[in-house]
């Protein structure tokens, strides 16, 4: 009974975790329509009636959510840091950001969420999104992350003491260098790592 208990435990928090790294994705573009709500009640061209109070506490939740999806993943993350040889690295942050990042501004820029109709079509794309971005682990696809100043890299690597070459996508802030390095990186899945930190050999 307490196994079945530790085990569902287990899975409702790394898909809470999971969740709030798929919310995290979307920050940028909460930043930017919570901006064009904010810019439109402050003209006047709005007013603060429930559906507009309703838009401006789901936004600011979404925006705290994402801050603390990405604490939990990063800052508090107690994943297992393996030691690692990098053998080779390729940086695909442009493959991912650029295409994602316009998508946000081309969806947030007409969106009118003062319509019931806009902000339930809303949500429906959002849940959609989310659907398939956690069933096929595409927790690389973070923009909000790139713009913090991470860069994402797909790797080759092995662990030290292992001759077994393993692949991964991490994301690191700064350049990876892999001559005469070893990196302890957080392997979540092979879809979303971070190093942990580093030392030179």
């Amino acid at each position: 009974m307490l196994k079945n208990q530790l085990f569902r435990h287990t899975i409702f928090m790394q898909f809470t975790k999971n969740l709030l790294l798929y919310i995290s994705a979307f920050m940028p573009m909460y930043v930017l329509v919570l901006i064009k709500l904010v810019v439109e009640l402050i003209n006047q061209n709005l007013s603060f009636n429930v559906l507009n109070t309703i838009n401006l506490t789901t936004l600011l939740l979404l925006i705290v959510a994402s801050v603390v999806g990405l604490l939990w993943n990063i800052r508090y993350n107690r994943e297992e840091s393996k030691e690692v040889r990098i053998l080779s690295k390729h940086n695909i942050t442009d493959q991912h950001f650029l295409g994602y990042f316009s998508l946000f501004v081309f969806f947030a820029i007409p969106l009118d969420l003062s319509y019931v109709s806009v902000y339930c079509v809303f949500v429906v794309v959002l849940v959609m999104i989310g659907v398939v971005y956690i069933q096929n682990s595409l927790y690389y696809i973070n923009p909000f992350l790139n713009l913090l100043g991470y860069s994402f890299y797909d790797i080759t690597y092995v662990e030290i003491g292992s001759q077994e070459q393993r692949h991964a996508k991490i994301f690191y802030k700064g350049n990876l260098l892999i001559q005469n390095k070893t990196y302890f990186v957080k392997l979540k899945n092979e879809n979303f790592s971070f190093v942990d930190k580093k030392r030179g050999q």
